[in-house]
């Protein structure tokens, strides 16, 4: 068995199995899709372009109940783009964690730009609501939905193909000039949901609303304006998160490597 570790070596912050990647149980997770009331073609790096006219998008708001990397929940903004197969995927310009061993691993093995923040789900009524702060107080999103009826797999499946790829910048800063990398790449995140005592999948449609309470020039989320709601769901769920390649690295670094390799 091949394990990734974080630093320092002999107190790595996380470590994951290789081929099994980053495992979870016992989760949960409110999901909207939506079209972006707003130009983010700029937020996009090189080898992706938006996928529609007007582009799509998606927020999520999850509790990890478990996984690999500890307890830890999660918002996540995402823009329906195509990569350079032609296939769709999602990049992932914004994603927020509460635990520093998911933002390190994150950030190191796949590049998304995680920050730390405080993130909740909560349930009250009938209503199902997450909550994005940061710092605490900072009110940045607020997701309310009501799970109404429910949603078929194929349904779900029509707006999110499960396997669909995930697409984030990895980037490290040169020292002394060399060394620094900026490569695109791709990853997937397997979901399996749970069924209840009837059979069902635990997977809910139902009205929703989001609203960016309190937008900020530091965390700029607002940048995905909700359009037209097309879809909200409500899930429980297990997870498997595996990397998969890189996809795409600037020309000028190329050129360095080889470089790099001649010269040696």
């Amino acid at each position: 068995m091949v394990t990734v570790k974080g630093i320092p070596l002999d107190a790595p912050l996380y470590e994951i199995d290789a081929e099994r990647g980053v495992e979870y149980w016992g989760c949960k997770a409110l999901a909207a899709f939506f079209t972006i009331d707003g130009d983010v073609s700029d937020l996009l790096p090189a080898g992706l372009r938006l996928a529609g006219d007007p582009a799509l998008g998606a927020v999520l708001i999850a509790d990890y109940g478990g996984s690999t990397l500890g307890h830890y929940n999660e918002f996540v903004s995402l823009i329906q783009v195509v990569g350079l197969d032609g296939k769709q995927g999602m990049y992932v310009p914004y994603i927020y964690v509460t635990n520093d061993a998911a933002m390190a691993a994150g950030r190191e093995l796949l590049g998304a730009p995680k920050k730390l923040a405080h993130i909740e789900i909560t349930q009250e009524y009938d209503l199902i609501q997450g909550t994005f702060e940061r710092p605490r107080g900072k009110r940045l999103v607020t997701f309310t939905m009501k799970p109404s009826t429910r949603l078929s797999r194929e349904a779900m499946e029509a707006v999110l193909p499960n396997g669909t790829p995930l697409y984030s910048l990895r980037q490290s800063p040169p020292v002394d000039g060399r060394g620094g990398t900026s490569e695109l790449v791709q990853w997937f995140s397997d979901l399996f949901t749970h069924v209840d005592a009837s059979g069902k999948e635990i997977l809910f449609a139902g009205p929703a609303s989001i609203t960016y309470d309190s937008p900020s020039v530091i965390d700029p989320v607002h940048r995905l304006g909700i359009g037209t709601m097309l879809a909200a769901a409500y899930t429980e769920f297990d997870m498997a998160l595996r990397p998969g390649a890189i996809v795409e690295r600037p020309a000028e670094q190329r050129k360095e490597e080889v470089s790099t390799r001649s010269s040696g």
